[in-house]
């Protein structure tokens, strides 16, 4: 007996019901997880625009969904870099073993080219990374990060965080609220001009990103000022658990010196329950107190669509509010 077709085709606003149920079957999404709403924050209210949706149909049912996630970048020239990032996909379970993703993936990149995308970019996992790899992605390398523990008790604790870190947030009230310190325009112009641009491929920061990238309240970021007002610096934070450990995951570091910053998270260290903290970057963090951890990082993978070639790992300057999981 012949396999009915698979049509793979872009969603439309009318296909989102469906979706959203789709991801709920196969994503297992919890009924007491805001993971709806969450989606909704990541593909429709994104700063950087709606995210594009690819759908695979056979005899008007929906078996598969393929998302990518609007980012822009600039490089060190200044140009501005029109990037997706590569995330939720999911398999109705009647329909594993077809090809689905792959043929949703590729189905993808004719009409992300038609859009303008330079490139894919993405940190699967290591079950996921050969199908990227075999759909022409090229790896970048592992994410450089750094570490700094809180104290003594912090080496032991590290020990028990060889896991993934949790998704979403532990309640933590130090600082301030996102929605609240970012909410003035000026200020956010005046806080990002005190921070020097990495000469390197990074993400194109302005007001508008900072708002959403860390207003969705469930992940409970929290922002730590290094003065009397906002413009003088601030690191963005969280808390979430990794195995048994609790890990500040410091997402933005937006400040003018070393100094500033090793005095924040000194802060965030002591008044709450972190064990250690974790940040993007290597040997430049060491004057802010911390120790590059080169196998803690996630994998980058990286697919060029109109901009070609697969850049080095030296070329990109990316944040944990970068690569952390969507």
């Amino acid at each position: 007996m012949t396999e009915p077709s698979i049509e793979i085709r872009r969603a439309g606003p009318e296909d989102r019901n469906d979706v959203v149920e789709l991801c709920r079957t196969a994503l297992g999404w919890g009924a007491d997880d805001p993971n709806e709403a969450f989606f909704s924050w990541k593909h429709d209210d994104n700063a950087f625009g709606t995210s594009p949706i690819w759908v695979a149909e056979s005899e008007g049912r929906m078996l598969g969904v393929r998302t990518f996630l609007r980012w822009r970048f600039r490089d060190s020239t200044g140009e501005v870099l029109h990037a997706v990032r590569a995330v939720d996909t999911a398999t109705h379970p009647d329909a594993q073993g077809k090809g689905i993703f792959r043929k949703l993936t590729l189905g993808a990149l004719p009409e992300l080219r038609e859009m303008g995308v330079h490139f894919v970019f993405n940190t699967p996992n290591a079950k996921s990374r050969p199908g990227y790899l075999k759909m022409g992605w090229g790896e970048v390398g592992t994410v450089p990060v750094a570490v700094r523990i809180a104290g003594p008790s912090g080496f032991k604790a590290i020990v028990g965080a060889r896991t993934a870190a949790s998704k979403w947030s532990e309640p933590c009230t130090l600082g301030l609220d996102p929605t609240d310190a970012f909410a003035d325009e000026d200020d956010c112009r005046r806080l990002l001009a005190r921070v020097e641009r990495p000469a390197a491929i990074a993400t194109d920061r302005d007001p508008a990103f900072l708002r959403w990238r860390y207003s969705f309240g469930p992940l409970a970021y929290r922002v730590m000022p290094v003065g009397d007002s906002i413009t003088d610096g601030a690191v963005v934070f969280r808390l979430r658990t990794r195995g048994t450990a609790v890990e500040a995951t410091i997402a933005e570091l937006l400040v003018p010196t070393a100094r500033s910053a090793r005095a924040a998270v000194s802060t965030i260290l002591r008044e709450t329950s972190a064990d250690f903290a974790i940040a993007g970057g290597g040997r430049e963090l060491l004057g802010a107190g911390f120790v590059p951890a080169p196998r803690i990082g996630p994998m980058l993978t990286w697919k060029p669509i109109v901009r070609l070639g697969v850049p080095r790992r030296r070329d990109l300057a990316l944040t944990m509010g970068d690569v952390e999981l969507f």
